[in-house]
């Protein structure tokens, strides 16, 4: 006989229920693995799209709107960055060189830096202080405590930098890991007779899944080839956005093509070969220091426990025979 659950319903319509919501999980899971989108086609199309209307002359300045009706959220904190004078002073421009070749490009990038850069120190300072002798945390250690507080406020100040050095770390060895297959897709658009824009878009528009930072430069580049004056500051620009002596290899080559006419296709399949030949030569030279990496872990980790299985046994049964020879 069934079970009868609350409601009048039995077990095997439980069961059933439970099973028809799996199905629809699993249907719905296919469903979004097989549609994958493309991350890139949106913001491909759109920088086409800004090209075209770059070259016809379509994009008008935008009218300000008033202070009264939109509240910008960046514009107190430019406000209080001027007043303080930090966009004037040599450091800014390092700082604006950096943000750039780690993909923030925007307009306000460096007002937004420099004022979490003043302000998180402030904060770290406050929460610190209310932590440390509000609280009492360290009660009777004045040493510990203005080591705590000092340690504290330096480590927020430096924070930013640090974290602005890691973005760009990451960004420039990613991009220098995709650098030769995109080199070679562009032999490839070269020798099938593209231009060096179309072929800068092409490898664009077919690595950006793959590597999208990668993908985002060239993007970048092929635009300014289209609309600057002089195409060898659009591929300056593209040297200077990213801090890789690599890319500014390809960029001078890019250049005396341009200026002398040589082969584009057989100058990039050298560039090519040599910079994947390098890139095999890191991965071999950090597969021959692995073995002086590992001698510390195994000195500290794997001998102490390798004596004590070994020297363990021998240990107890020579203690046990000294406490019977003691007992006697």
């Amino acid at each position: 006989m069934q079970e009868i659950l609350p409601f009048g319903l039995q077990l095997i319509d439980l069961i059933t229920g439970l099973a028809g919501i799996a199905a629809l999980l699993a249907v719905f899971a296919v469903w979004n693995a097989a549609l994958v989108r493309d991350p890139m086609r949106n913001r491909v199309k759109a920088l086409q799209e800004r090209r075209e209307a770059l070259k016809a002359g379509f994009i008008a300045p935008q009218r300000r709107k008033s202070p009264v009706k939109r509240l910008d959220s960046v514009s107190w904190m430019r406000r209080i960055v001027n007043k303080l004078r930090l966009l004037q002073s040599e450091q800014t421009k390092k700082t604006q060189q950096k943000l750039t070749q780690a993909g923030w490009r925007g307009k306000d990038a460096i007002v937004v830096f420099l004022f979490f850069k003043l302000l998180l120190p402030l904060l770290v300072t406050i929460i610190v202080i209310v932590w440390v002798y509000g609280f009492k945390v360290f009660a009777g250690k004045p040493l510990v405590e203005i080591s705590v507080a000092t340690g504290s406020v330096l480590f927020s100040f430096f924070l930013p930098d640090l974290y602005l050095k890691n973005t760009v770390d990451k960004r420039t060895d990613a991009i220098r890991k995709a650098l030769p297959d995109a080199l070679d897709l562009m032999v490839i658009c070269a020798e099938a007779g593209l231009t060096l824009d179309a072929a800068l878009k092409r490898v664009s528009s077919e690595m950006g899944n793959a590597a999208p930072e990668l993908a985002d430069e060239f993007g970048l580049a092929s635009i300014e080839l289209g609309f600057l004056t002089e195409r060898k500051q659009a591929l300056q620009n593209l040297a200077d956005r990213v801090n890789l002596a690599a890319l500014r290899a390809v960029v001078t080559t890019l250049i005396q093509t341009e200026r002398y006419g040589t082969p584009l296709a057989a100058s990039l399949r050298v560039l090519a070969a040599e910079f994947r030949n390098e890139r095999m030569m890191k991965a071999e030279e950090k597969a021959a220091r692995l073995p002086a990496i590992m001698t510390v872990p195994l000195i500290l980790f794997i001998l102490p426990v390798l004596f004590i299985v070994l020297l363990g046994p021998a240990t107890c049964r020579v203690a046990d025979e000294f406490v019977g020879r003691m007992g006697k």
